[in-house]
């Protein structure tokens, strides 16, 4: 007989945050190089929806094509490394507005 514990299934992992995906929550695919700037059918990876809002206000398009094309480089920006900080002490499904501002253009 199987064990029942091992039937259950994990939720996935924000690779930003480290913080689980459950299924109520917010979430979206992200593509680490814009689809307008060459990455249509390129990778993508599910984040919470907060993380991939905090992204897009942060970074124009052209800085996520040319140098923040990994989670690595996205983990590496200032102000998204605060950002990290600050959403891994929330719970898994939270979620508010973009608690920054939306970058200069």
């Amino acid at each position: 007989m199987a064990d029942a514990a091992s039937d259950v299934t994990r939720d996935p992992i924000c690779p930003l945050c480290s913080r689980p995906i459950p299924p109520e929550a917010r979430q979206s695919k992200h593509h680490l190089i814009p689809r307008l700037r060459g990455g249509k059918g390129g990778p993508t990876v599910l984040l919470h929806q907060i993380c991939h809002n905090e992204i897009h206000a942060t970074l124009t398009e052209t800085e996520l094509a040319q140098v923040y094309n990994s989670i690595e480089m996205l983990q590496r920006h200032p102000r998204l490394a605060k950002f990290i900080t600050w959403v891994s002490k929330r719970p898994p499904g939270f979620h508010s507005k973009t608690p920054g501002g939306r970058r200069k253009r």
